[in-house]
């Protein structure tokens, strides 16, 4: 059978377009990153308007489609993003074709001089992408399989970096409570402020979260962990199809060897399992990044390469550029948290 040659692509708004939802269910790659609900988040924070470029024609079904952003920004530039925040937004195709069809129409847009570049974060190896795709950027993705039983889980867990953590918090009298309520946001939120200023770099708006909150309803959890009253760590996850997806972590340094965060993170396995989830999505990592590629390796989860893709392909990288960087570390490190989280609120926008 001879397949017909793709020539066009139409460009959809997934916020507004019911086929988008539909589509999305029957396809299995479909993460959280490419729903509506976390589209929505994005433009209620950052103003980013996402659209969808399928080779469907309008009232047709969709069969394949590359979400992406166009991020306007006076500081860092215009660029095309699939997508901002997030993780991986693999393009939905089912050949080479069709990739090659949608992606010309981006490059067509970037190309045109007003966009620096277009970004496209894929999970290597997927079917109907090139397989001599490449990227000057590659990230370590973990994903915890979940059809062992949970026992299973447990024993495959390291036995003294991950079980006997687990055990000394219990021992210890660290509590756990979840939920989405206010009280928990901002108990999640100046543990993040705490751990970000250890990284020095600013927190996410606030808004960014109460915006995952409004969108995403009881599938967003804030799980906290404390010790005689006090927040010791907090996680903060979002359930999607089949998924659990750990998206953000944050803790308090004084608490790290009760093993708060390896509790918070069992609880949220446990959770999932029960309620019949396959996956355990643990996020990216930067390869360079050795101490957290252990500490995910020791939960059991598989490794896979996250792949962007970027056109043009990035400058290489100049030392001079990292001097006003390393002033703004210093900044960040010392400003006082209310300093600290509206310069997040403020420069979130320009850095998707």
């Amino acid at each position: 059978m001879v397949r017909a040659v793709v020539t066009k692509a139409y460009e959809i708004d997934p916020l507004q377009d019911v086929r988008w939802p539909q589509f999305l269910e029957a396809r299995p790659m479909a993460t959280l990153f490419h729903s509506k609900e976390w589209l929505d988040g994005l433009q209620r924070t950052y103003g980013y308007r996402a659209s969808v470029l399928t080779t469907s024609g309008p009232g047709e079904p969709l069969t394949n489609g590359l979400v992406f952003c166009r991020v306007r920004s006076w500081l860092t530039g215009r660029r095309l993003v699939s997508v901002p925040f997030s993780d991986h937004c693999t393009p939905l195709i089912d050949s080479e074709e069709e990739f090659g069809c949608l992606l010309s129409r981006l490059r067509q847009e970037a190309d045109r001089g007003r966009e620096k570049y277009l970004e496209i974060r894929s999970i290597a190896g997927t079917a109907g992408m090139p397989p001599d795709l490449s990227g000057p950027t590659a990230f370590c993705l973990h994903r915890l399989d979940l059809r062992p039983s949970l026992n299973e889980l447990f024993h495959a867990f390291h036995e003294s970096c991950i079980r006997r953590k687990i055990a000394c918090a219990q021992r210890q009298g660290v509590t756990y409570e979840d939920g989405a309520s206010e009280e928990l946001l901002h108990k999640f939120y100046q543990l993040a402020i705490l751990t970000r200023r250890r990284h020095k770099i600013p927190p996410q708006p606030l808004s960014w979260f109460r915006n995952l909150i409004a969108c995403l309803g009881e599938r967003v959890k804030i799980r906290l962990a404390s010790h005689e009253g006090q927040p010791a760590a907090a996680i903060l996850t979002i359930r999607y199809k089949s998924s659990m997806t750990y998206k953000y972590g944050c803790s308090d340094l004084r608490f790290h060897r009760l093993g708060s965060m390896q509790l918070l993170m069992w609880k949220a396995i446990q959770e999932a399992k029960e309620n019949g989830l396959l996956e355990f999505d643990m996020g990216r990592t930067d390869w360079s990044n050795e101490g957290l590629l252990t500490f995910k390796d020791r939960w059991g989860a598989a490794r896979s390469t996250l792949q962007y893709l970027r056109h043009p392909a990035a400058k290489p990288h100049s030392r001079i550029e990292d001097i006003p960087t390393r002033i703004a570390k210093r900044f960040f490190a010392w400003a006082p948290d209310s300093l600290l989280s509206s310069a997040g609120s403020i420069l979130y926008r320009h850095i998707g």
